[in-house]
């Protein structure tokens, strides 16, 4: 192991300490391990333990709060999956053990969630976590844990669970790295709703023995093996200065010389309101209303739907609040609406408004409760529609808005098409938002899950910087505002990066907002212009970075 690793850097920070490794000690049941011969008793077993996990997870969730509360939500909601249940259940029934029934069952959806697309496969993680709790309660043995230490530490795993990573304790884990997972997964989100430095997809986590020091940064994705006296003390000094600022940065966001760059919150709900309020957010970029849909077995109802939205805009009077309509579809199912059919790779499926547009009952009625949820709130209400590809696409959604009697209605771009002819879905969409997470997967062709692709999953990549340029400017043209509310926009340095190739409003995961303002305020408009004329000019996403870090001299004492 050499003395520097490297993975995707997902929550930015540094970290230092031991490194501690989580382990998931359940043993796998024999196969064809069999019960007793009561398969009644056996089904009540395993449906306690279930329920016991179900139970457990909820607890943990409201304990937590914010996003962890839907997460581990959605976690309890698998061990008590009726269908799930009925599984094990057959299994008992044709002698298997309750632990080894459950085993069977959920490696049954484990595959199915594998195959199913970007979003699905992320959670193979957490259906692992759910397995595990469920059949350590079954043989009897500790369920899976942290480790424990009276001192800091830096957690190693081949991954984490939402259970664990929701309520780690920064006091005492400094920071994790992780062999799998990638920037969508909910350990990433996680990580950034606590403000832990993280790592994933570093393939030589699982080689690090127990105690090695590690000096991890979450925003390279760097990870130094025994660092020196020196390094370890520029890395927190670097990371106390960061702080620093952050804390110092207050108000509207702008650069030195006054150039205006609203500073938005990325939220999935009213839960995400505190940390967006707290951290100064002038407004919501994107507000994605799918977790309301997923993970359940019928749609939300219009009065749950209104009073969720209303939340959201009462808490932003005369601000601006974006709500993304709808993201679900191919690798984000609903259980309430007939699949599209057998989709060989989800990414590239119905999706977003393609399946809207199959569905536009469900378009209509989501937009009618949020012009409802509108009417007696001082909130600036925009939506916007994503997985647009062309003109018809903006066309279509835009006389949809107004036909619910919403005034502003954009589109989301994320497909390279749709970057490409932005000058003429600049006629029909009011606004554009640049989703660089989908965009980046998309120009590259490198699924956002795949640690092996980091390199093409950059958004410093100089093609994905090109499209959001030409993006820009045919707003900018057709007199129309163009956000970005991807991972890119919490990059301090992307952010000014971003504001140079034209950018008019920046929306990121809360805990990002002071450092991005800090940012911004320590550079000018033409030294964000010079910043991004220099990373469009290199060959590569790290040529890009060193390039327009250059070009920012303002930065120097935030050490990014």
């Amino acid at each position: 192991m050499g003395d520097k690793l490297s993975g995707v850097g997902v929550s930015s920070g540094a970290g230092y300490g031991p490194a501690l490794r989580l382990t998931r000690s359940v043993p796998d049941p024999p196969p064809g391990e069999r019960h007793g011969g009561d398969a009644d008793a056996e089904v009540r077993r395993a449906a306690s333990a279930m329920e016991e996990t179900a139970q457990d997870l909820a607890l943990r969730g409201e304990r937590a709060g914010g996003q962890a509360r839907e997460v581990l939500g959605a976690q309890a909601l698998m061990a008590r999956d009726p269908a799930l249940t009925d599984d094990i259940k057959k299994r008992i029934g044709e002698g298997a053990s309750a632990a080894r029934a459950v085993s069977e069952a959920m490696a049954v959806y484990r595959q199915m969630l594998a195959n199913a697309g970007e979003y699905l496969a992320a959670r193979v993680a957490d259906l692992d976590d759910v397995r595990d709790r469920i059949v350590a309660r079954l043989l009897g043995v500790p369920v899976p844990g942290l480790p424990e230490s009276d001192t800091p530490y830096v957690l190693v795993a081949t991954d984490l669970a939402p259970a664990d990573t929701a309520l780690l304790d920064p006091a005492r884990v400094v920071a994790f790295i992780t062999r799998e997972g990638g920037p969508t997964s909910h350990t990433a989100i996680l990580a950034r709703a606590l403000g832990l430095p993280a790592v994933v997809a570093c393939a030589a986590a699982d080689d690090i023995p127990d105690g090695t020091p590690l000096l991890v940064d979450g925003a390279s994705g760097a990870v130094l093996v025994d660092p020196g006296p020196a390094e370890v003390e520029a890395a927190k000094a670097a990371a106390a200065a960061r702080a620093a600022a952050a804390a110092d940065s207050a108000g509207p966001g702008r650069t030195a010389d006054g150039h205006e760059v609203p500073l938005l919150a990325n939220i999935g709900g009213p839960d995400d309101l505190p940390a967006a309020l707290q951290n100064g957010a002038e407004g919501v970029g994107l507000y994605r209303t799918e977790f309301l849909f997923l993970d359940r077995a019928d749609a939300p109802g219009h009065d749950e739907q209104v009073a969720s939205y209303r939340a959201v805009l009462e808490a932003f009077p005369g601000a601006k609040v974006v709500v993304r309509t709808l993201d679900s579809g191919a690798d984000k199912p609903l259980a309430f609406l007939p699949p599209p059919g057998a989709e060989p790779n989800p990414a590239l499926g119905e999706r977003g408004l393609r399946l809207m547009r199959r569905y536009p009952e469900m378009q209509r009625s989501q937009l009618a409760a949020l012009a409802e949820a509108a009417r007696d709130t001082e909130a600036d209400l925009q939506v916007m529609a994503p997985m647009v590809t062309d003109t018809e696409d903006a066309e279509w959604f835009a006389a949809a808005a107004e036909e619910a009697g919403i005034a502003t209605a954009g589109i989301m771009i994320e497909v390279p098409a749709a970057a490409l002819r932005a000058r003429h879905l600049a006629g029909p969409a009011a606004f554009f938002s640049i989703g660089t997470n989908d965009l980046t997967q998309y120009t590259c062709a490198a699924d956002r899950e795949i640690g092996g692709l980091s390199r093409f999953q950059d958004p410093w990549q100089p093609g994905v910087l090109d499209l959001v340029a030409v993006a820009a400017t045919a707003a900018a043209d057709a007199g129309r505002p163009c956000g970005v509310c991807g991972e890119a926009a919490a990059d301090p340095v992307l952010a000014c990066v971003l504001t140079g190739l034209g950018v008019t409003s920046l929306s990121m995961g809360a805990t990002a907002l002071p450092l991005v303002r800090a940012a911004l305020a320590r550079t000018t408009l033409e030294e964000c212009r010079a910043a991004a004329d220099a990373a469009l000019a290199a060959r590569g996403p790290g040529d890009a970075k060193r390039a327009a870090r250059a070009a920012l001299t303002g930065l120097a004492d935030l050490g990014l």
